[in-house]
């Protein structure tokens, strides 16, 4: 026990290394005498002095670089551990001991899983407590959540104090307080932490944390423009680290020593010790951090081929920058699916979205249409679900709640980087985990999948560039599923037409691709600069209604209700996010084929809520009067569909076997604990007044084709059956499509988890699922329908989605806002349908339009709405019924400006296709 506690302060007050000779003493002794330790005293005394040893030599290694022997050690005391020793505090630790190690080898996700589970699993009161929080509050105000980090940071104090007996906190805690403010952006107060930790650590003698302090001030000083003072201060927290033997922490400096060289002018000396500092990375396995080293060089050349001091050799630099950034940023896109959550994964590729945004910079530099391609064709082939492991946590149900965001990756208080502001994202710690409640129970995902560029080729998508990122960084960077880059036949286009594939992709800037896919030959790619799409499309949204009041202001008086404002805001919209050659290709094929082309899009984030239809392409011509526009989902989502010879066997419907499969009406179910003039209350108003929708439900009625079955038409709407066990088994029964006019709550798009979005149904609080019970109602989530009930059965066998899905609701197609598209709309697709029809943004109702837009009374447009989907949905080709009826309403409203006619309204929607599920 001496010599344990011996080796523990020398290695905490001097090298790491100082205290290894006794610690190594004691784990001899403490192994040696292991048959002697017995009995209900002394077992105990000698177990946790022999954990205490190997966490504190494992710990000396970690710091030291040696992270083979330190996990050895590691999975030593994880052994010895299952022996019951102590009130759970022995456990704890080691978590925490792993976790750093973890970190360390930018094993991010894994970290913070562990230490998730180890805050949930320590009991209240152990000492260990205060320093879990205070790791929690470190990694939140690195992953961009400030505020966060100063609750738990507060949370630790008051436990320190309650342990310490004391006012005073650790000066650990202090600069974590630091760094916190530096991520608030207050540098004032930062610095002033800063300096107080830094006292306190030179009084104690814990040097390894007062270098970290020095690096932290380094970065201050260079956000301020303090160039000696920023140089000085890396310096000495360089020299430092490698007085001590903390080659990592050391490394680090270097890295920050080699900014502060290129802000000088210094470009050899930068390059040298960029270089230095790889190597250290790549002998110690952390790779991570070599991929942004190598992208800091290749940013340091294109500054420099930028400043023409390349001359006559320009081409070789855009090449040897383009080759060291695109696989960086391979690897550290790939490094996002080792996170449990979408919000955690949105985090991280802060990190990641500055290396993109260079390889895109620079293949436009290189004027490589090919690479374009590849990029977008890479960027926007999505996300597959990966498999959840068992350790999920418990399904929420009547009588579990679900757990806070799960905490993320601490960082050891002699970490280089924990204590250090990262001004610059590109060389920032790792964004990840937490968040709100509703977020916390995200979905996985596994790596993105090889695209193949073709059909009757080989080649994927930047397959050179793929294989130098695995073997450079040893890791994988897709996954072994193969998708098609180009759309083969669908049944949601009985009408064969010329076909135009667009995607789009951010990267800063905003890049767009196309190719005719079918009766036409051809490609393309297109560019806007990424402040001109940001102010374009703002414009967009703040012509859109929003909740509450929001909605009345865009009724009565948004851009979107004035037929020359409106064309005016989709002439802009054109001129930025569609290329004329394009559209004059797309003119050509019509008027050489006779036949108006279809073009497919798919959306970038950034452009997730664009009505591409009503875009002025030519003057006051509307993409929607040369084509037929939908969205194309990811292919991802299409490889993960259901395979149709793999459905679930239909249970017997209700009606005779000779009648034709039903149409599932969900009209304007009354949600519980809510009256009808509440938020979620009546989307159509009193049963029975609008006589548009007794129509609609009258029809299905008479020919026996509707479920729920109905004597009189107004018995179809507010009902207060229509749960998430009815709709189950009315799909599971075999219906042909799926029509929902109510509410949808979407997820927060800054939340990262498009799998947060909710259907109101009739559900009441007792019943099971994922999404949190509002009053006396728990809404069906996206991540219901895609992940299954808590008997395991899975979301597409309890929930099977008809061919086709219309969802007449809110924002009920906000997927393609999402970097990750789990939403409801592409649920519905991954569940089975071939097609969903949703709403982009916010829908008004009648009774706004009446009230703030002067619709006349007798005008219903949102009953029209949900009248022509129905009708579009029963036609052969779904996709030209309901495009000819916003043709007619666009007729209407550019004639005479018709207030029933407006845009608001009938452009909101969007139909999503996804590709037939195949790969190569």
């Amino acid at each position: 026990m001496l010599l344990t506690d011996i080796g523990m302060t020398r290695s905490g007050r001097g090298a790491p290394g100082d205290g290894v000779p006794a610690l190594d003493r004691a784990l001899v002794l403490l192994r040696g005498t292991e048959a002697h330790a017995t009995g209900p005293r002394g077992r105990p005394v000698w177990l946790a002095t022999l954990l205490k040893a190997l966490m504190e030599r494992a710990e000396a290694a970690r710091r030291a670089g040696d992270h083979d022997t330190a996990a050895a050690l590691l999975d030593e005391g994880e052994r010895r551990a299952e022996e019951p020793s102590d009130d759970g505090t022995r456990r704890a630790e080691l978590a925490g001991a792993r976790a750093r190690l973890l970190m360390d080898r930018g094993d991010w996700g894994a970290a913070e899983e562990l230490l998730t589970a180890a805050l949930a699993a320590a009991p209240d009161g152990i000492s260990t407590v205060p320093y879990l929080l205070t790791s929690l509050g470190l990694v939140l105000a690195s992953t961009g959540r400030p505020d966060q980090a100063e609750d738990h940071l507060d949370r630790a104090g008051e436990h320190f104090r309650v342990l310490e007996r004391s006012d005073a906190e650790p000066a650990f805690l202090t600069g974590h307080r630091g760094f916190a403010a530096v991520r608030r952006g207050d540098l004032d107060e930062a610095e002033r932490l800063y300096h107080q930790a830094s006292v306190a650590l030179e009084r104690q003698g814990d040097h390894v944390s007062l270098a970290v302090c020095e690096q932290a001030r380094s970065l201050i000083a260079q956000a301020r423009g303090s160039a000696d003072a920023a140089r000085a201060l890396a310096a000495s927290s360089l020299s430092r680290f490698e007085g001590l033997g903390v080659r990592l922490a050391a490394a680090d400096s270097l890295v920050v020593s080699a900014r502060h060289a290129f802000d000088a002018g210094d470009h050899l000396a930068m390059k040298d010790m960029c270089e230095r500092a790889r190597a250290v990375f790549e002998e110690m396995g952390a790779y991570e951090r070599c991929a942004q080293t190598d992208f800091l060089v290749a940013r340091a050349v294109t500054g420099l081929l930028r400043a023409g001091r390349f001359e006559g050799h320009e081409r070789e630099a855009l090449d040897s920058a383009l080759a060291l950034v695109l696989p960086a940023a391979l690897a550290l896109e790939a490094m996002r699916t080792g996170f449990a959550t979408g919000h955690a994964r949105d985090q991280w590729s802060a990190l990641s979205r500055s290396a993109v945004r260079l390889v895109f910079e620079l293949a436009l530099l290189r004027q490589d249409q090919g690479l374009l391609f590849e990029l977008v064709e890479f960027r926007c082939a999505g996300a597959t679900l990966a498999p959840v492991p068992e350790s999920e946590g418990p399904f929420p149900g009547p009588a579990a709640r679900s757990p806070l965001g799960p905490p993320a990756p601490a960082r050891p208080p002699g970490s280089s980087r924990a204590g250090g502001p990262e001004p610059d994202a590109a060389l920032a710690a790792g964004s990840h985990g937490g968040g709100e409640a509703q977020g916390a129970d995200g979905l996985r995902v596994a790596l993105p999948p090889r695209v193949l560029m073709g059909e009757g080729t080989d080649r994927t998508a930047l397959r050179e560039y793929v294989d130098e990122a695995e073997a450079r960084y040893r890791l994988r960077v897709t996954s072994a599923l193969t998708v098609v880059a180009t759309a083969g036949p669908s049944p949601s286009f009985p009408s064969p037409a010329p076909t135009v594939l667009v995607r789009l992709a951010d990267a800063g800037d905003l890049f767009m691709t196309w190719r005719w896919t079918l009766g036409a030959q051809g490609f393309g790619t297109g560019y806007a600069p990424g402040g001109d799409a940001d102010a374009v499309t703002a414009e967009l949204a703040a012509a859109l209604p929003g909740s509450g009041e929001d909605v009345a202001e865009a009724v009565a008086g948004g851009a979107m209700t004035d037929p020359s404002r409106e064309r005016d805001l989709a002439a802009r919209l054109a001129s930025v996010l569609w290329p004329p050659q394009l559209t004059e290709q797309i003119r050509q094929v019509g008027e050489g084929t006779g036949v108006r082309p279809l073009v497919r899009v798919q959306p970038s984030p950034r452009t997730g809520q664009v009505p591409w239809e009503l875009l002025a392409v030519d003057g006051d011509q509307r993409l929607l009067d040369l084509a037929d526009v939908v969205l194309a989902a990811p292919l991802a989502l299409g490889a993960q569909a259901p395979d149709p010879t793999q459905a679930p066997t239909p249970e017997p419907a209700p009606s005779p076997a000779e009648a034709p499969a039903p149409a599932v009406l969900v009209l304007d179910p009354r949600v519980p604990g809510f009256r009808a003039d509440s938020p979620l209350g009546s989307v159509l108003g009193r049963p029975g007044t609008d006589p548009d929708l007794l129509d609609l439900v009258r029809a299905h009625r008479d020919a026996g084709d509707m479920l729920p079955a109905v004597t009189a038409p107004e018995e179809a709407l507010r009902r207060t059956d229509l749960d998430r066990d009815w709709l189950g088994r009315a799909l599971r029964g075999g219906a042909r499509r799926l029509l929902y006019v109510g509410h949808v709550t979407s997820a927060p798009v800054e939340g990262g988890q498009s799998e947060d979005a909710r259907l109101h149904l009739c559900c009441g609080r007792g019943t099971e699922g994922r999404a949190e019970v509002v009053r006396s109602h728990r809404p069906l989530s996206a991540k219901d329908l895609l992940t299954g009930t808590a008997d395991g059965r899975a979301g597409a066998e309890v929930w099977p989605s008809p061919p086709r899905v219309a969802l007449i609701a809110c924002e009920s197609g906000a997927d393609t806002r999402f970097t990750e598209s789990f939403g409801l709309a592409s649920a519905m697709l991954r569940n089975g349908a071939d097609l969903v029809t949703s709403a982009r943004w916010v829908l008004p109702t009648n009774l706004a339009l009446h009230r703030f837009g002067e619709v006349p009374a007798d005008q219903r447009p949102l009953s029209a709405l949900v009248a022509a989907v129905d009708a579009a949905h029963d036609a052969p080709d779904p996709v030209r019924a309901l495009a000819d009826w916003q043709r007619s309403l666009l007729d209407r409203w550019r004639i005479g400006g018709d207030p029933a006619a407006t845009p608001l309204v009938w452009a909101a929607l969007t139909t999503a296709t996804a590709e037939p599920p195949r790969s190569a």
